[in-house]
């Protein structure tokens, strides 16, 4: 396989196979995210890609789950990706699940008609980070994208039938925005109602701008009990639209996992204990790992 440089996946894509389909993320300005610094973002060429997946299934003798990398591939133009799925869907007819990541303003960018299309070849979830809600540390991120922005992608995503999974960020306001950070984003969230959600606590990555702004003093990293609060705002707070809560992350505080609303007293009760119990909350900043 033909992977170029480093290369990433979400957790729960642990069983996947990943076939390289861009390279690099075509935003690439958010100001805590170094994973394709390295790379200046450009799709491979489909004759590699093509190679790749042949090559995949002479090494597979079955191949459920795949993964479409790096970065937003469902910025490609829809023509080029029904290519791309239609060889996968032809080299591996047993395949159950076809996922990638895509920003939301990817989908702002494609009609109802062409998500549907990928809808109907194979594409069954779709990877986007929401970080936050608030339209201030959005911006300040340099996400480069708004509230109303993120409410029409997903529209469209749900639209289409497309799965989505949204993460976001614990403790990315600081210690001094930390509660307006995560009202903003449980109320978009309430609005976007995500099939499944991932959040994690704040990691800093080495290079990135966010580092910098630590080592100055211009953000402030939040405590432990702050980023506990925030999840415990979070789950006391969304509202009962069922989705599937990714709470593993190993950044987390607090680790959990399953159905929303229906686990939503577990996952408090877990939170309260963490917050009565673990020594963590004494601590005056959240120390977290690169990822």
């Amino acid at each position: 396989m033909s992977y170029e440089g480093k290369i990433y996946r979400p957790w729960m894509e642990a069983d996947s196979e990943l076939i390289q389909v861009t390279l690099g993320c075509s935003v690439n300005t958010c100001t805590f995210c170094s994973m394709f610094r390295d790379k200046s973002f450009r799709r491979k060429p489909l004759e590699e890609i093509f190679a790749d997946i042949e090559m995949l299934r002479r090494y597979r003798p079955r191949v459920e789950s795949i993964f479409l990398i790096d970065g937003n591939v469902m910025v490609l133009k829809t023509e080029f990706l029904l290519k791309v799925i239609a060889k996968i869907n032809e080299t591996f007819p047993e395949l159950k699940n076809l996922a990638m990541y895509s920003g939301l303003n990817d989908l702002r960018r494609k009609s109802v008609e062409e998500l549907a299309q990928l809808r109907a070849a194979g594409v069954t979830t779709l990877y986007a980070g929401l970080e936050s809600g608030d339209a201030g540390i959005l911006a300040d991120i340099r996400k480069g994208m708004t509230q109303e922005q993120a409410i029409e992608g997903m529209e469209l995503a749900k639209a289409a039938g497309i799965r989505v999974l949204l993460s976001v960020i614990f403790g990315l306001g600081g210690r001094d925005r930390s509660r307006a950070h995560i009202e903003e984003t449980t109320r978009l969230l309430n609005i976007l109602k995500p099939e499944e959600l991932a959040p994690m606590a704040l990691a800093i990555q080495p290079g990135t701008e966010l580092e910098q702004q630590v080592r100055d003093g211009t953000f402030v990293m939040p405590t432990p009990l702050q980023v506990l609060e925030e999840e415990k705002y979070l789950l006391e707070n969304l509202d009962n639209f069922e989705h599937f809560y990714w709470g593993d992350h190993g950044n987390n505080i607090a680790h959990m996992r399953g159905w929303m609303p229906k686990y939503r007293d577990k996952f408090l009760e877990h939170i309260e204990m963490q917050i009565a119990e673990n020594p963590v909350v004494k601590q005056e900043e959240l120390v977290t790992y690169v990822w």
